[in-house]
């Protein structure tokens, strides 16, 4: 199954390669825990993600948490979009929720080590993780038009990466892929359980539905009509509950020509029925080999199941610009840093 690191700042595919001896080449025999994947386009596949990855914890009282376990256990859960934040913090590249005072989860290049480890078949030394990102042969990319989920597993580029601001028009960094001009967004900060939708972040040049989409899917607390917004772990059994995902794709369709979502973003993903309702939108039994799979064993098991991952980041610079604050560190060297860490990882 494709992997896919997602949330504002891009999404990424990515796949290990061992060094040393060759290995002979396999076809894709089972993609994402399931053989009828393999045959998929990426654009028509439906990924269960995990919004703001990187901010866990299982502390009830850390109110900017947006999950409950790591990045390895979001993994093993079957978690294969993973969006990020990304802010500066003393120079350094850091996944940060709004602000790295308010949480901080670490510094990027630990983050892209620990997804490494886990796309990593040969767990001894692996490349780096820009060598498995997948660089389509245009930009934008219609929905129907991206490779099936066998092909790209088989060409070893198993990760996509999306950013939601600031990827470069001229691709110097080629596998850094803008997002809104290929995904569309429903809306953030939700406070209806409802989850009515509309399309609420876009780019051209493609139509609405040459876009793949994302809804994210996940409530939040209007603190006393504050305006300040948390989310709401206590509501996750029913959020995350077949029927209001479900729901909340049905309400979707008739914006993308009948098409189930292609990524539904989760808080708690540990939280609730996610893959269930993820398998019924790809028209999937429930995957036992995924849910089955011990953490420490995640590693060796989608090696042999084959794993796709998208990761979207956020760029700061969206952030900050609507606060009119000025940001120190251009775009230029947030790229080039991004670059760097990937291949460092």
């Amino acid at each position: 199954m494709p992997w896919h690191l997602y949330r504002s700042p891009g999404i990424m595919s990515a796949v290990g390669l061992a060094r040393g001896a060759s290995v002979p080449l396999k076809r894709a025999s089972v993609c994402n825990g399931h053989a009828e994947l393999c045959s998929r386009n990426y654009g028509n596949v439906t990924f269960m993600g995990a919004h703001d990855s990187f901010a866990f914890s299982e502390d009830p009282l850390a109110l900017a948490r947006d999950q409950e376990v790591d990045i390895p256990t979001q993994l093993g859960l079957g978690v294969r979009l993973l969006q990020a934040q990304a802010h500066v913090n003393n120079g350094v590249l850091h996944f940060c929720h709004t602000s790295c005072d308010l949480f901080d989860g670490g510094t990027v290049q630990d983050y892209l080590t620990t997804v490494n480890t886990f796309l990593t078949a040969n767990p001894n030394e692996a490349s780096g993780i820009a060598a498995l990102a997948y660089v389509p042969p245009q930009v934008p990319t219609a929905q129907s038009d991206w490779p099936t989920l066998g092909d790209l597993i088989d060409s070893g580029k198993r990760v996509i990466v999306f950013l939601d601001a600031g990827a470069d028009t001229d691709r110097s960094v080629p596998y850094i892929l803008p997002e809104f001009e290929m995904i569309w967004e429903t809306p953030f900060s939700v406070t209806n359980a409802s989850f009515p939708c509309s399309v609420d972040r876009i780019a051209g040049p493609l139509g609405t539905t040459d876009h793949m989409y994302l809804i994210n899917h996940s409530l939040n607390i209007n603190v006393l009509d504050t305006g300040i917004i948390i989310s709401d772990p206590e509501a996750a059994p029913t959020t995350n509950g077949v029927t209001s995902i479900l729901a909340n794709a049905a309400g979707c369709e008739p914006l993308s020509a009948g098409r189930a979502p292609n990524f539904v973003l989760l808080d708690f993903v540990n939280i609730g029925q996610g893959l269930t309702a993820v398998n019924q939108l790809n028209g999937l039994a429930q995957s036992a080999a995924v849910l089955l799979t011990p953490p420490r064993y995640v590693v060796a098991a989608f090696a042999v199941l084959m794993t796709l991952m998208t990761i979207i980041l956020q760029d700061e610079a969206r952030q900050f610009k609507a606060r009119r604050v000025d940001v120190s560190f251009p775009r230029y060297f947030r790229l080039r840093t991004f670059d760097s860490l990937w291949h460092r990882a």
